[in-house]
């Protein structure tokens, strides 16, 4: 039985690595078993070999209003958020669709030929129509991705970073709040967003793809509290706790994000519809925003 590489992809550094773990448990593989050999591996040159570092592409797209924020009353933050926001001492971003303008798995599925497929089950994941741990599994299931495979969609179709995020997470290291990226997404597709924005390796939350010793697609590690319902919300409780923040926000899009906003968890949810507009969750934010720009201008 293959052994299991857990692989980060290092969009700048020359030199590829992996980085040693404890066994994690594999929740979905039509090809593996229920018991694995406790293997670590360094990963090979020849596995990485052709990969060529990453370049971020800032997109120039305006985010288009589907719906109009006028129909919100909580288009304009009360005193109460912006209190909240301006004295929060961490923030926390969902990914895509939030930070990045794709969903990234709808992109690795697409890039791998199961895209419309794929793409429903997202917006089963974003509503919350469907426990996410079983939209996360049968997505993957519709196209089991390779370890090739995500490489050479990361080096296609880079990562497009959403207009202005670069600069508020400036401003908000600027005032000395903590950055954080929670997702639901894959780590090997965020860490070179996170390089890019200057957010390190320990403040991302996501899930891990799983290979073999081949590069094949073994399954996704369930011990990541994001790769299960409520998974955000636990997430951000264990960064409140851990660090004892007075005051944290969360930033997203979708239901997982809003999920956030509970005891010890997120003060404060601010949902971002500029890229998409998910009405259910837009209604029930503390502050709905449709761009970047609004976040930043209203910081001291």
């Amino acid at each position: 039985m293959a052994g299991l590489v857990n692989v980060r992809v290092n969009p700048i550094c020359p030199s590829y690595y992996l980085r040693r773990s404890p066994l994690p448990t594999v929740i979905f593989s039509p090809s593996i078993f229920s018991r694995f050999p406790e293997i670590s591996l360094r990963l090979s040159s020849s596995i990485m070999r052709g990969v060529r570092p990453l370049t971020l592409v800032a997109a120039s797209l305006e985010p288009a209003e589907t719906i109009s924020g006028t129909q919100f009353d909580n288009s304009h933050p009360s005193k109460e958020v912006l209190e909240i926001w301006h004295s929060a001492d961490a923030v926390c971003f969902d990914v895509d669709s939030t930070v990045c303008l794709d969903e990234g798995i709808d992109e690795l599925a697409d890039f791998c030929g199961a895209g419309k497929a794929v793409a429903e089950w997202t917006i089963k994941a974003m509503t919350g129509s469907v426990p996410f741990e079983e939209a996360l599994a049968a997505r993957l299931s519709l196209f089991n991705p390779s370890l090739s495979q995500v490489q050479d969609c990361l080096k296609k179709r880079p990562p497009r970073i959403s207009p202005g995020i670069a600069d508020l997470i400036k401003k908000l290291k600027a005032k000395n709040t903590d950055v954080y990226l929670v997702s639901g997404g894959f780590r090997q597709m965020i860490n070179p967003v996170a390089m890019q924005l200057g957010i390190p390796s320990e403040n991302i939350f996501a899930n891990q793809l799983l290979f073999g010793n081949s590069g094949e697609f073994l399954g996704f590690d369930t011990t990541e509290p994001t790769s299960r319902s409520g998974g955000k919300a636990t997430a951000v409780q264990q960064i409140r706790k851990a660090h004892d923040y007075k005051k944290l926000v969360m930033i997203g899009d979708g239901a997982t994000d809003l999920e956030a906003r509970k005891p010890g968890g997120a003060d404060l949810f601010i949902c971002y519809a500029g890229v998409q507009m998910r009405e259910a969750v837009a209604a029930k934010a503390d502050w709905l925003v449709f761009s970047f720009q609004e976040l930043l201008t209203s910081l001291p």
